[in-house]
């Protein structure tokens, strides 16, 4: 761990611009989201557990419970009550895995597929666009450094984990 404070530290225009680019990125997305809240008519909290579930089911690599509660910073037991609001609203289902049938994971339903991809349909031309207007060679390098920037950001919040408070 570099012992750099984000506050104090001097940053080249460079550095700087991309801190508050990807500030910018993080705020626009969550606004994306809040959008997706008002689209699928859920609370937000709901909607983001929704893309979640549906980018994990695209990537074939769908989420258990408590990996969605993770990923979007509830304890299990309110992701439990999120994820019942949204099989009834008819948005995912729970499936036991052929592998381990102990394993419980939350898949999306055709027809919640079928509204967040007219969503994205409306709402998704221009950052796809962007992403496939770049060339391969700058999506490796910022590929590269989002991976980078994600195991920073993950160490950083495991340390968080062991001590909220640096203790």
């Amino acid at each position: 761990m570099t012992n750099a404070n984000s506050l104090s530290t001097s940053w080249s225009d460079l550095e700087y611009g991309v801190m508050h680019g990807l500030r910018d990125w993080a705020l626009a997305s969550d606004e994306l989201n809040r959008h997706l809240s008002v689209w699928m008519r859920l609370p937000s909290s709901d909607a983001e557990a929704l893309g979640q579930i549906v980018w994990a089911a695209q990537a074939e690599a769908p989420l258990s419970p408590v990996e969605l509660a993770r990923q979007i910073g509830m304890t299990s037991g309110a992701v439990s009550v999120l994820i019942d609001r949204l099989e009834r609203a008819g948005y995912v289902t729970r499936h036991r895995e052929d592998a381990d049938r102990r394993r419980v994971t939350v898949r999306p339903t055709s027809a919640a597929l079928d509204e967040t991809e007219r969503f994205l349909g409306f709402a998704g031309a221009e950052v796809a666009g962007a992403v496939r207007e770049t060339p391969a060679d700058e999506l490796r390098v910022v590929h590269a450094f989002l991976a980078r920037m994600t195991a920073a950001a993950a160490a950083a919040n495991a340390r968080l984990r062991e001590s909220p408070r640096g203790d």
